[in-house]
Order: C-alpha cells, then sequence, then structure tokens
C-alpha cells in the first residue's frame, strides 16, 4: 500500500510524514520538486516532478492507494493570479485524472484546501460551517482564496461525475513549529519584530499544525467521500491575537487601533505605488483588505465525525514563538526582553480556556 504526499516538503506536509512514520506507516512517496535528502534518509520515495508534467505524474501516482493533496502555493500579489490558477486548478485536476487512470486501487485522496473558502465575513457575528456557501463574493479580489474554490468546485464535480473518493480539508491559519518557509507565521514574525503599526478592526482563526496533521490523518481512515472539514482552534480579535503574543513574550502589543477608512486608503496606496515607507511598510494591499474581515468557523463536525480536539491555542502560540526565535534567522540572535514570572494569582489563558470548554460542554449535558 503506497501513499502518495504532493507537497510534502512544506509546512504541513512534513508534520504529516513525521506522524505517519511515527505509527509505522511504511512506502510513503512523495512527488516534489526539489529531493529533501533528510526524507530520503527516513526512507520516504522521491518523484522529482511537477503536478503540470503528465508524465512526472503518471511516475508518482502508479500504484498508490492513497493520496494526501498538501501542494500548494501562498501569494498575496494579484498579479501573480494565475500561477496559483494553474497549480492549484490545473495541478489538481491533471493528477486527479493520472489517479483516474493509473491508481485503479485509490482508496481516497484527503485534499488541503483552506477555510477561507467559505469562512470569511465581513460582520463579527459570522461563523462559518460546512454548509456555508463559498465566499466567492467577497473572495473574488483575492487570487490565492479564489483559486481555491475552484479548485474545490472541480473537486465536487469530479466526486459527482466519477465518484472520486475524495475529502476536502479546510485549516485556518496554520501555526506551530517547523515553518521554516515562513508559509504561515510571517504575522508572528512581524510581532517579534515590534513592527505592527496598529490594531485592524477584524478576527481572525487559527490551528495548531500538529493537530491538523493529526486531523489528516483521521479523515484518511474515517472520512467518507465527499465530506469537507473545517478545522480551527480558536476565533479572535486581532486586538485579542497580539495581547496573547504579548502575555507570551513580554512584548508590548500594538495599542492603537486603525481606522477603518485608514486602512482602506493604506491597502489603496500600496496597491498603487511599489516602494512605501511609513506605517503600512511592512505590509501588502491584499493582507491589508483581508485583516478587516472576520474569518471566524466552526469546527463541530470535525470534533464529532473525526473526534479531533485540537490543543490549547496558547500552547501553539508560544510554540511558534519559542521555535521562530530560535530558527528565524533575523530572531535567532535578538535577546529581547526576558520573559516575566507571572505572579502567584495569574491564571493561564489555557487554563481558563480549559475550564469555560468543561462548564460548555456540562450545560450539553
Amino acid at each position: 500500500m503506497t501513499t502518495l504526499i504532493s507537497g510534502g516538503t512544506g509546512f504541513l506536509g512534513r508534520h504529516i510524514i513525521d506522524r505517519l512514520i511515527a505509527v509505522g506507516t511504511t512506502d510513503l512517496r512523495i512527488l516534489g520538486r526539489t529531493v529533501d535528502e533528510e526524507l530520503l534518509d527516513l526512507g520516504v520515495e522521491f518523484i522529482e516532478g511537477s503536478l503540470l508534467d503528465e508524465d512526472d505524474l503518471k511516475r508518482a501516482v502508479t500504484g498508490v492507494t492513497r493520496v494526501y493533496h498538501l501542494a500548494g502555493r501562498v501569494e498575496r500579489d494579484r498579479s501573480k493570479a494565475h500561477l496559483m490558477y494553474s497549480l492549484h486548478v490545473d495541478g489538481t485536476r491533471m493528477l486527479l485524472d493520472a489517479l483516474r487512470e493509473h491508481a485503479p486501487d485509490l482508496e481516497k485522496v484527503v485534499i488541503a484546501s483552506t477555510s477561507g473558502t467559505v469562512g470569511v465575513g465581513t460582520t463579527p457575528d459570522f461563523l462559518a460551517t460546512e454548509e456555508s456557501p463559498h465566499a466567492e463574493t467577497i473572495a473574488r479580489n483575492w487570487p490565492y482564496y479564489l483559486s481555491k474554490i475552484y479548485a474545490e468546485r472541480l473537486c465536487f464535480d469530479y466526486i459527482e461525475r466519477y465518484e472520486m473518493p475524495l475529502v476536502l480539508m479546510r485549516p485556518t491559519l496554520l501555526l506551530g513549529p517547523g515553518d521554516h518557509r515562513q508559509s504561515s507565521t510571517g504575522d508572528v514574525v512581524l510581532f517579534l519584530k515590534q513592527k505592527v503599526p496598529g490594531v485592524i478592526e477584524g478576527g481572525m482563526s487559527f490551528v495548531d499544525v500538529r493537530d491538523t496533521a493529526d486531523a489528516f490523518i483521521a479523515a484518511m481512515d474515517r472520512a467518507e467521500p465527499g465530506d469537507t472539514y473545517l478545522l480551527g482552534a480558536i476565533n479572535l480579535t486581532i486586538g485579542d491575537f497580539f495581547d496573547r503574543l504579548s502575555t507570551i513574550t513580554g512584548l508590548s502589543a500594538p495599542r492603537v487601533t486603525l481606522p477603518d477608512t485608514m486602512v482602506r486608503a493604506g491597502s489603496k496606496l500600496l496597491g498603487a505605488i511599489t516602494n512605501v515607507v511609513g506605517a503600512f511598510q511592512d505590509l501588502d494591499p491584499v493582507s491589508l483588505e483581508m485583516a478587516r474581515h472576520y474569518w471566524y468557523i466552526d469546527s463541530a463536525a470535525a470534533e464529532v465525525r473525526l473526534d479531533w480536539f485540537p490543543r490549547p491555542p496558547m500552547e501553539t502560540l508560544r510554540d511558534t514563538v519559542d521555535w521562530l526565535q530560535e530558527h528565524h534567522p533575523d530572531l535567532r540572535k535578538t535577546s529581547g526582553p526576558r520573559r516575566q514570572s507571572p505572579p502567584p494569582e495569574w491564571v493561564p489563558p489555557e487554563t481558563l480556556e480549559f475550564a469555560e470548554e468543561l462548564r460548555r460542554r456540562a450545560e450539553q449535558d
């Protein structure tokens, strides 16, 4: 039984591979552009190639029974929208066609999508579920999320037309240790560098990459074809996110709330010129636009069907900060303020969160 992982050298892919190896899974195969010598040493087969090359795909899928399709490209630059469409839509189509032709014993394909295909609203009372429609109207100017919406529609079409055993996973922002490419932890890096100019009136959600890996593996074993799963550990405002980072690091959280008119003006300015200095110099226009929205989701379906429960959010943030301070080239040699020991009466936020969860469960019973 051969398991193929596209995007296996990425942030999520590496955690999935580590977990599969830890439980004794063998015959792992990766399709990627660059060979990872460390993974080769672990006994993983590596197919050097592209999702957009039919010959590479034939070599990669022949004989496989399970597939984790994780390959993706994160870009905010609208001028690179065609690159994301090519990888997320055309690449997924070519992979599914190759599986139909060359993998007759295929059991299941677990596909990495994103909560942003459905989980973005304009007000703080917004909450997405598995039944929520695609957020195409809101995301029409955000090329990454729009390409992911098109990729999901392609998958649903293949499920309907060919009865392909596809499962779509929709995690929120991935945090945790191991983001060597800084594909998901950029906001934490900006905070650690003290380059966050102010708080934007919006909301976010995040989830630990290790818990996400567990959810993907559980979906391979338990999910039904056509299932979708939103994965998030917490919904919180942008201000609350930075306050939690402040509690962990001892660094000051931004206290100035940037007016929405200023944020909109800043995003337009950044979109119009290429060399901008001032409050928004470390941000891009698409990120500013997205931060004004509310990315709140409900993970109840994953909890019930996959028996999946993410770890406390503060643990994830603490591990993210610790890993970045040890590995990020701009943070390793800067000591920064020392963490202060909390007073005896201080209660860790994760303890309060756990107590609240126990109270909620008791009320449900």
